[in-house]
C-alpha cells in the first residue's frame, strides 16, 4: 500500500508542475542560503582565528602577570625578560615558532600637526618565520636592526601623504612614564589581510623600540605558535610550568582562545545561527503549507473520490506527507547544490568588506573567502526535507477530516 501511495504521490506532482515548482522552489532557496551563510560564518570564524594567532595573540602569549591588570596605562615597564625567556622557549618541544614584540600608541609629528597610530617593535629576523611578511610587504623593504627606520601601513601612509624615503617624527611615552620622540625613516610599505593594521600600524626595529621606550631588554609580549597536533591550552600550562621553574617567576601565559573575547563571539554567534536557521526553514515552511492548503480546496473532488473509494484518515496524510517529502528533496537537493555553487566561487573570488569595517578594530580580513563545511552542508539538506515535509502535516490532516460526500459537491 505505502508503495502504491508513493507512485500516487510522483503523479500527482508531475500532473500540477506549476504547485510543485512553487513549492520546491520555497524550500531551495531557504536551503542555498543557510548552507551559503553557514560558509560565511565558517571562513569569518576560520579567518578571525588566523589573524588571532598571527597577528594579536599567537597560539600561546606570553605577559608579565600584572600587564593585562594595567593595560589602559599602557604599563611598558611590566616586561618579560626575553633572553632568559628565549632561552628556555628554545628547548620547549611543543613549541614550533615564537616572536616578541612591544605594541605602544603613538603620535606621529607631520608638518605641525599629531596625528595617533600604534607602532610595534618587531624581531624580522624571527618575524619572517612567524608571518608572510614578504607577502604582506607591498613596495621597498623590511627595517634593518639598529637603523631608525619603518615599515607602514599603505592606508595610513595614503591618508598621512607619505611615501617611502619619507621620515616621521615619533613621539610615545616611555616605559618610565616620561616622554620620547625618535625620528624613523619610511622604508617600506605594508597591506596586511587586516584592515585596522594598515590603517593604524607601523612597525620598527625591536632594539630601535627598545631604545626609544626605555625598555632596558625587555619586551610587552611574546607571541608563539605550537607544532601541529599541539593544544594550545596544554602547551601554555607546559611553558609555564617550565619558565617558572627555571626562573622563579610567574608570568601570565595563556591560549590564543582563552584570551580573545571576539572569537568567543564569533563561535557563540555559529550557535545561535542554528537556531535562527530553523526559523528562516520553518518560515520557508509556510509556503508549502499554504501551497497545500490550496490543493486540497484545488483538488476537493479529487479528495472526495478517494475518500469513495475508501481512502480515509491516515492513507489521505500519508500521500500529502509523500508528495511534500518528495517536492522537499528535490526542491533541497537543487537548492543546496546551488548554495555549493555559489560557496565555491565567492571562495575563490573573495567578498569584500573594506568599506563595510573601514575603521574598525576587528580582527576579521577585509576580504572574506567563504568556507564550505561538508558537515553542515549534510545537515541542511535533511533538516529542510524535515522541515519541509513535516510541514505538510498540518493541512493533510485537515484533508482527512473532509467528509467525501461534502467534497464531491465542490465544482
Amino acid at each position: 500500500m505505502t508503495t502504491k501511495l508513493a507512485k500516487t504521490a510522483l503523479r500527482n506532482i508531475s500532473r500540477n508542475k506549476r504547485r510543485s515548482i512553487l513549492s520546491g522552489t520555497a524550500i531551495g532557496v531557504s536551503a542555498m542560503a543557510i548552507v551559503f551563510l553557514f560558509s560565511i560564518i565558517g571562513g569569518m570564524t576560520e579567518d578571525m582565528a588566523f589573524n588571532l594567532k598571527t597577528y594579536y595573540t599567537g597560539e600561546v602569549r606570553i605577559r608579565n602577570i600584572d600587564y593585562d591588570k594595567y593595560e589602559r596605562y599602557n604599563p611598558l615597564h611590566l616586561t618579560v625578560d626575553w633572553e632568559s625567556v628565549k632561552d628556555l622557549l628554545v628547548d620547549i618541544e611543543d613549541i614550533d615558532k615564537f616572536v616578541p614584540r612591544i605594541s605602544f600608541p603613538a603620535n606621529l609629528y607631520i608638518e605641525g600637526s599629531n596625528f595617533g597610530a600604534m607602532g610595534v617593535g618587531a624581531n624580522f629576523s624571527l618575524e619572517a618565520g612567524f608571518q608572510d611578511l614578504d607577502g604582506s610587504l607591498k613596495s621597498g623593504r623590511l627595517p634593518e636592526k639598529g637603523k631608525n627606520e619603518m615599515i607602514m601601513g599603505a592606508v595610513l601612509a595614503r591618508d598621512l601623504k607619505l611615501n617611502i624615503g619619507d621620515k616621521v617624527t615619533v613621539m610615545s611615552t616611555t616605559a618610565a612614564r616620561g616622554t620620547n620622540a625618535i625620528t624613523l625613516k619610511i622604508v617600506g610599505l605594508f597591506s596586511f589581510p587586516v584592515g585596522a593594521l594598515n590603517s593604524k600600524y607601523f612597525w620598527l626595529p625591536l632594539d630601535r623600540a627598545q631604545y626609544f621606550l626605555r625598555m632596558n631588554g625587555g619586551v610587552q609580549e611574546v607571541l608563539i605558535k605550537v607544532k601541529e597536533g599541539v593544544d594550545p591550552k596544554k602547551a601554555a600550562a607546559s611553558i609555564s610550568s617550565v619558565i617558572t621553574n627555571n626562573t622563579g617567576k610567574t608570568l601570565d601565559i595563556r591560549s590564543w582562545e582563552e584570551l580573545s573575547t571576539s572569537y568567543g563571539l564569533m563561535k557563540m554567534a555559529d550557535m545561535i545561527y542554528n537556531f535562527i536557521a530553523m526559523f528562516f526553514f520553518l518560515l520557508g515552511s509556510t509556503v508549502i503549507i499554504n501551497t497545500t492548503m490550496m490543493v486540497i480546496f484545488e483538488r476537493m473532488r479529487e479528495i472526495g473520490t478517494l475518500g469513495a473509494m475508501g481512502m480515509h484518515g491516515k492513507e489521505l496524510v500519508r500521500l500529502f506527507f509523500f508528495e511534500g517529502t518528495f517536492i522537499s528533496m528535490i526542491g533541497a537537493a537543487v537548492g543546496v547544490a546551488t548554495g555549493i555553487a555559489i560557496t565555491l566561487y565567492v571562495g575563490k573570488v573573495g567578498l569584500d568588506f573594506t568599506d563595510a569595517i573601514s575603521g574598525m578594530d576587528f580582527e576579521v580580513s577585509s576580504i572574506l573567502y567563504p568556507k564550505l563545511s561538508i558537515g553542515k552542508t549534510i545537515f541542511v539538506y535533511f533538516y529542510s526535507v524535515i522541515i519541509a515535509a513535516g510541514a505538510t502535516l498540518i493541512p493533510s490532516k485537515k484533508a482527512a477530516k473532509i467528509e467525501p460526500v461534502e467534497a464531491l459537491r465542490y465544482v
